[in-house]
């Protein structure tokens, strides 16, 4: 009779992608309030390439198993939790851990994917479906006739935003390399090649008055630049700082400059709003909250996909065993959507 082992990934400190290594143990039991979920999907996201790096700004300290997300079946509950979600097909966000055959979450953090959706196409829009979504609706709450700029529209984040935002009405402006400018164009996106054009005086050309929100990943200098492209009453949404992914020196540095410029803008009285969004914010102080909207928002995201608003940009699935490769092609910059890892 075989034995059913856990494999993860585990990041054993800053390495190349050849460094990340496969340990195996025991299933684990779920406690009191827990669910084991059996990982059928989990994904490389921009996190954990900055976590290799030791560039994440909250990772924890290193040996430590990555993955942002997943979607699973739930193989065991214990203790306190009802029986009713044996098998079901569920998502959760978990900053670390993902990377693993076999999962233990808190039964209140997962959230049930509807039928019809595959494993690898759900886990698309997990941490990217809920941060598209929230930065969205819930920051820049934004409306049908507007324009935004996308930065990275063709990423993982970037492509859910730029669907979101077109079947709601908004047009979009989308920066990408030329490479992906076809892609984003049968999405109705403006193309923009940042390697190759005046981001600014381009969208200037193509909303002389300012656009109605930014969404930008890339921080540094890019930030001051999509400020200063905002409309009267328009909004920035900082969420990452891709530009110094390969910088040394501190890894908090990056992001408390952004918020120090966002909360120096959120005081000048000119109609414009500034955000840095963190999907975790407010966790800490209110859990129940949080959860609230992560179902809520998640299952909206689910709901698009199952209309057709969002198409699942799966760039390829490996095996937990190639995750070298997996992490390679991911940080490569030619794939359009998102690598995912399976059992």
């Amino acid at each position: 009779m075989s034995v059913i082992e856990r494999v993860e990934v585990v990041l054993p400190g800053a390495v190349e992608p050849e460094g990340l290594q496969l340990r195996h143990g025991p299933v684990p039991a779920a406690g009191a309030g827990q669910v084991l979920v059996a990982m059928e999907a989990t994904g490389v996201s921009f996190a954990e390439q900055q976590m290799r790096r030791g560039r994440y700004y909250d990772q924890p300290p290193f040996p430590f198993v990555p993955g942002y997300d997943l979607v699973g079946r739930v193989a065991a509950v214990g203790p306190g939790v009802g029986p009713h979600l044996l098998g079901t097909r569920v998502a959760a966000l978990t900053k670390t851990g993902g990377w693993a055959s076999h999962v233990l979450l808190d039964a209140a953090d997962v959230v049930p994917v509807p039928e019809g959706l595959g494993a690898a196409e759900a886990e698309t829009a997990v941490v990217n479906g809920i941060t598209a979504w929230q930065m969205l609706h819930r920051k820049a709450r934004i409306r049908a006739g507007q324009i935004v700029l996308v930065h990275g529209a063709n990423g993982g984040v970037g492509t859910v935003l730029v669907q979101l935002a077109r079947s709601a009405g908004v047009k979009v402006i989308g920066t990408a390399s030329a490479r992906h400018h076809e892609a984003l164009r049968r999405l109705g996106v403006t193309p923009v090649d940042y390697r190759t054009e005046d981001v600014p005086a381009r969208v200037r050309e193509l909303a002389p008055d300012g656009v109605d929100a930014v969404f930008d990943h890339v921080g540094g200098r890019s930030v001051v630049d999509s400020w200063r492209l905002l409309a009267k009453g328009g909004t920035l949404v900082s969420y990452g700082s891709a530009a110094t992914r390969d910088d040394s020196g501190s890894k908090q540095m990056p992001v408390l400059k952004i918020l120090g410029r966002v909360w120096a803008w959120q005081a000048l009285p000119n109609g414009r709003r500034a955000y840095f969004y963190n999907v975790w914010g407010g966790r800490a102080f209110a859990k129940d909250r949080f959860r609230s909207r992560l179902r809520a928002d998640l299952g909206q995201v689910f709901e698009a996909m199952r209309r057709g608003e969002i198409t699942a940009r799966v760039a390829a699935e490996l095996p937990l065993s190639r995750v070298a490769d997996a992490m390679r092609l991911a940080e490569s910059g030619t794939v359009n959507g998102k690598v995912v890892l399976v059992p």
